[in-house]
């Protein structure tokens, strides 16, 4: 049931509502925080600049028009047999804090132990990618990549470990450069077994 739920929720989201703007809503709404910043819009350097934050969303929401499942569909099972862990590790992502619509800027590391089959390296990052390009918090992303590899390839088990600079609190309120958030999800071996569970930790650490 958890696993449907998951998937419905996912279908949802990458579907456009139906209430979406218009782009003229969205420049609008850019030159409006502007005069409200103190600034004039119509002034040469800003003149254009509605149109570049406009199009600059575009490519950091990419994700919300993938649906990440599709891209773990084509899988290998000519594997030999191969049951060991697969590590893609330090795949760096840019995505946005959903508080402040600030940059959330980090690596993943991802891995997952198979059950008869694998899938092309490249998809793990493309995963990562989908659910970065999309307004976050650092804990649920790292739980939507790891429960959908989880969902779709059924390994015998996956983890996934993020660090992370969150610029919400680098660049304002705190004021805090130099810290990172680290955050995993463990499932299947990576949770049950100790010594699998500490490879992946000692293989993220030894990265940094």
């Amino acid at each position: 049931m958890k696993s449907q739920a998951r998937k419905l929720e996912r279908v949802a989201v990458a579907q456009a509502p139906s209430d979406r703007p218009e782009r003229y809503e969205v420049e609008q709404a850019v030159r409006t925080m502007i005069r409200w910043a103190g600034d004039d819009p119509e002034r040469d350097g800003l003149r254009d600049t509605p149109d570049r934050v406009a199009r600059a969303f575009e490519e950091y929401f990419t994700g919300y028009a993938q649906d990440p499942t599709e891209i773990l569909q084509k899988t290998f099972e000519e594997i030999e047999g191969y049951d060991e862990m697969i590590v893609l590790r330090g795949v760096r992502f840019e995505s946005h804090c959903e508080h402040h619509i600030a940059p959330i800027v980090g690596r993943a590391w991802v891995a997952y132990i198979p059950q008869g089959r694998v899938v092309g390296i490249s998809k793990l990052a493309r995963v990562v990618d989908i659910y970065a390009k999309r307004l976050q918090i650092q804990e649920k992303m790292t739980a939507q990549i790891a429960n959908t590899i989880n969902d779709v390839l059924k390994p015998q088990g996956v983890g996934v470990i993020i660090k992370a600079t969150h610029h919400c609190m680098t660049t304002r309120g705190a004021h805090k450069p130099g810290t990172d958030l680290v955050t995993s999800r463990m499932l299947g071996v990576f949770r049950d077994n100790a010594l699998t569970r500490q490879e992946l930790l000692g293989l993220a650490n030894s990265d940094d």
